[in-house]
């Protein structure tokens, strides 16, 4: 088994059909079908079951996917490092939604146009799911809330952020969870971060919320929260790009509880020269005054 194979592999997966990778890697079909057979016959399992024109991944080649993104991406990593090379190639980002909203479009276009040989992707989702992209390999770094809790990440603060309580107009001022324990709330799944945070505030006041409906974006809390079917707790910079901004009130959280920073994090010892030219840029345009890299640290 060759990085060569992996490379195939991985890209039939993405793209479900051997000819559709072949014109992804720039290679003819007959040696993509023929580097999948040479893979499988040496594992001694079908990683792809086939129907019609579609290649669909089973359960051993979803086992092998996994290690295939961690080998490929850490070959990648050993190259760029032991080459010393100026930032091109893929470089995969991923972030939670709200900083890739608001943070990130002048960040992406300012590193388009000083390192134009990158091909930088950037993906979304709650931060929990984006740490296990990290760490298996999908993402070269990441934009979470921090700092980082895992002993194999690092990072640097580079955004400052505060997350504010939103409620409808008529509704009477909020700065503790015990004035609002048992209201209905507003946020998204159980793996976000800013979720766990609000659950945390309640928790250390000993108040509970009460029922937690799961959205799958700020835009639908914003609506149910204006309408006034509960309260939900958002980064402010979030807030003040939306349209319905004023349709809801929006209370600061007491002793600056909503207080925090948006890290870029990576793999521990795995700077790349892609990843080295954002944090320069970010550097050079980063409100977190004095901003330092740190090792996570195991909770």
């Amino acid at each position: 088994m060759d990085l060569t194979q992996l490379e195939v592999f991985r890209a039939i997966a993405q793209e479900g059909s051997v000819t559709a990778a072949a014109g992804k890697l720039h290679r003819v079909p007959s040696n993509v079908s023929t580097r999948l057979r040479q893979l499988e016959e040496e594992l001694g399992v079908e990683l792809f079951r086939r129907e019609k024109l579609r290649l669909h991944i089973t359960d051993a080649g979803r086992t092998l996917l996994d290690y295939a993104d961690r080998l490929l991406a850490l070959a990648s990593e050993a190259k760029e490092r032991v080459s010393g090379q100026h930032p091109s190639g893929v470089f995969t980002l991923g972030a939670i939604e709200s900083t890739a909203a608001v943070r990130l479009p002048p960040l992406i276009a300012r590193y388009h146009q000083t390192w134009p040989a990158v091909d930088l992707d950037l993906s979304t989702g709650p931060s929990g799911e984006m740490i296990e992209g990290l760490l298996g390999g999908r993402y070269s770094a990441i934009f979470i809330d921090g700092p980082p809790r895992h002993p194999q990440l690092e990072g640097v603060a580079v955004f400052d952020e505060e997350l504010v309580l939103i409620s409808s107009l008529n509704h009477p001022p909020v700065t503790h969870a015990a004035q609002i324990s048992g209201a209905r709330i507003y946020a998204f799944r159980a793996n976000c971060a800013y979720r766990r945070r609000f659950e945390n505030w309640f928790a250390r006041e000993d108040a509970a919320p009460g029922k937690i409906f799961e959205m799958e974006s700020y835009h639908g809390i914003l609506a149910c929260v204006s309408a006034g079917a509960g309260l939900a707790l958002i980064p402010r910079s979030m807030l003040e790009t939306m349209p319905g901004r004023k349709s809801v009130q929006a209370w600061p959280l007491a002793d600056d509880q909503g207080r925090l920073a948006i890290w870029l994090v990576w793999r521990k010892n795995g700077e790349t020269a892609n990843l080295r030219a954002m944090i320069g840029l970010l550097n050079r345009q980063s409100p977190t005054e004095g901003a330092t890299v740190f090792a996570a640290q195991e909770e």
